[in-house]
């Protein structure tokens, strides 16, 4: 029997012992429990009713039960360890069998062994036989090998000790060389020593010779001093002699000796510069005469000159009665808003507009153009259309700057002058258009300036922008080369640009090679046949100066020459001007008209003052 086995049969027997004292116990309180008996001199119902004896007894039940369920318990343990016996009782069994075969597997195992013992005893007898035959053979061939090694070790010990003796014998050979060639430069040496001693004794010689000139030279020396003295004193002896016959002395004889001279070179001067003015003359008109012909025949420019009316082509006659409307509601609020004359007579299929502005004109000919292919034609359609138009004639405005600026190769430009440049598109001199007009006078100086030798695109930049000015004439007061000077200082310009800007018209003068160029290229533009009409400038200044009357005065809102300056439309601001205001200014206008213009005929006033009120129906 194992420990095991006898703590589990030691445990089973306490657990048996405990149960049966459990029972005993239980069955001792049931018998009580069962026959109760009452105390001395009470009755048993007393007892029974007695609260007390009742709770007992309740408590004594109760215990009852705890004992019961105990015992109950007690009998389960009691069969689990007798399972838990039974099943140590197997284990040990098969720990028994295990035990049995694991003493036959050792029993076997220590055959085994004894086998593989046995085995490797006659193995390792081979082995060692075998080892000492290979021992032997190893030995011999280790002393064939020494022996081979030896033999070459020999013949190397052999073949060295031969090298170094015959390095021995070269380097014998080499030190009497070395000898030799010592005894030879010793020998050397004593002949150079041989000959610097030859050398310095030749020198010292020499020495001795120069001395003996030098002190020669010392002696010529002092008769040459003496000689020189007395050349000075004859000299100065000379000198006075020659004051005394000349009654000069020897300053101012230079004095005027120089003078004579200068005044004799002066004149040959003065005879070679008129000789070179004069042959400049001649020949300078005829270069600068065959360099202005030959820019303006190069230069191929269109026809500048414009006219005050434009004619606008309508599809058919019925037309006509549309654009004038019922009572000649459209036509009026057509003059109104764009301040443009429109004429309608008989010719067929085409009507006229007037106008002295060619920016005015060119928006009034595109609202009616427009208002043309719409077909609707009404005063609030007349003012959508003309602010579209307007729109339009400021993007060509910008359209045709930039086109001039390629047409003449300059890039690099501030957009405001662009700009600026954009409004000479419809601005006339002297019925020359400016915008075409500096084209042509950039394309002049650019070729003037590529025969003088100069740089064209200072030249053409500076001829380009010299009426830049007058695009703002109405704005600023001043005239147009100065107005235009400042413009160009401001947005960046060069010295040289602005200078010639400024100077093109005299009043600045010109002070480079730039500004007179400009004035010249100016000049042949401005001066050929056919380019300028005077007429027709005093015309457009006079209605210029018209608005510009009417348009100074206070709340007035718009001004339109109309009827070629026949009539005058004031739009005042209602806000501004009452109904007295109007009268008053319409009799002011025509007063300093009267006072500063001279005009044929009779001009016409006409203060509109209109008041609009507007409201949405929702």
């Amino acid at each position: 029997m194992t420990t095991m086995e006898g703590l589990l049969l030691a445990a089973i027997v306490l657990l048996a012992l405990m149960v049966a004292g459990m029972l005993a116990v239980g069955v001792r309180l049931v018998r009580r429990l069962a026959a109760p008996t009452a105390p001395t001199g009470q009755p048993l119902s007393v007892i029974v009713d007695d609260p007390e004896a009742v709770a007992e007894r309740e408590r004594q039940r109760q215990t009852l039960v705890e004992l019961q369920n105990s015992v109950s318990d007690a009998q389960t343990a009691l069969e689990a360890e007798r399972r838990s016996v039974a099943a140590a009782r197997a284990e040990a069994t098969a720990v028994r069998a295990e035990n049995a075969a694991a003493k036959a597997e050792v029993a076997t195992s220590r055959a085994e062994a004894q086998r593989v013992l046995d085995a490797a005893h006659a193995e390792a007898d081979t082995v060692l036989q075998r080892a000492h035959r290979q021992a032997e053979e190893d030995a011999e061939q280790v002393r064939s090998t020494a022996r081979r090694t030896g033999e070459r070790e020999i013949a190397m010990l052999t073949s060295t000790a031969k090298d170094q003796a015959a390095e021995a014998e070269r380097r014998l050979q080499r030190l009497d060389e070395r000898e030799r060639l010592h005894a030879a430069e010793a020998e050397r040496l004593a002949e150079r020593e041989r000959q610097n001693v030859e050398e310095a004794e030749r020198l010292a010689e020499r020495d001795r010779r120069i001395a003996a000139a030098e002190a020669e030279l010392a002696k010529w020396e002092l008769g040459l001093q003496g000689k020189e003295q007395e050349l000075a004193q004859a000299q100065e002896q000379r000198r006075k002699e020659l004051e005394r016959v000349a009654g000069l002395t020897a300053d101012a004889a230079k004095s005027e000796l120089v003078e004579t001279i200068e005044n004799q070179a002066k004149r040959e001067a003065a005879l070679l510069v008129r000789d070179i003015e004069a042959d400049a003359r001649s020949t300078g008109e005829s270069r600068a005469r065959h360099i202005v012909v030959d820019a303006i025949q190069r230069v191929a420019s269109e026809q500048t000159a414009e006219s005050v009316v434009s004619v606008l082509h309508l599809p058919s006659d019925e037309m006509k009665g549309r654009i004038i409307g019922r009572e000649g509601r459209n036509i009026r609020a057509f003059e109104t808003v764009t301040g443009v004359n429109l004429i309608i007579d008989d010719t067929p299929e085409a009507v006229l507009l007037s106008c002295f502005d060619p920016v005015r004109r060119e928006v009034g000919r595109l609202t009616l153009e427009k208002l043309v292919l719409d077909g609707r034609i009404h005063p609030h359609r007349i003012e959508e259309v003309y602010d579209v138009a307007r729109f339009e004639v400021e993007r060509m405005c910008q359209r045709a700057a930039e086109d001039a600026l390629v047409e003449v190769g300059i890039t690099d430009i501030h957009p405001e002058l662009v700009t600026l440049l954009g409004r000479l598109r419809y601005r006339t001199s002297y019925g020359q258009n400016v915008l075409k007009h500096l084209v042509e006078t950039a394309h002049i100086a650019g070729i003037m300036a590529s025969e003088l030798k100069l740089d064209p695109e200072l030249i053409k930049r500076s001829a380009f922008l010299h009426d830049i000015g007058k695009a703002l004439t109405h704005e600023v007061e001043g005239s147009h080369a100065l107005i235009g000077a400042d413009v160009a200082r401001r947005f960046g310009e060069s010295d040289e640009v602005v200078h010639a800007i400024e100077a093109h018209h005299n009043e600045v003068q010109p002070q480079t090679i730039e500004a007179v160029l400009t004035q010249a290229s100016d000049a042949c533009s401005g001066g050929r046949p056919g380019a300028r009409r005077e007429s027709l400038e005093a015309y457009v200044k006079r209605l210029e100066r018209i608005e510009e009357i009417a348009g100074a005065k206070s709340g007035v809102d718009k001004v339109f020459a109309m009827q070629a300056g026949r009539e005058i439309r004031v739009m005042v601001r209602p806000e501004e001007v009452d109904e007295i205001g109007a009268a008053v200014l319409a009799r002011d206008v025509a007063k300093q008209i009267e006072e500063e213009l001279t005009y044929p005929g009779q001009i016409r006033i006409t203060v509109v003052r209109e008041s609009r009120t507007t409201e949405i129906a929702r």
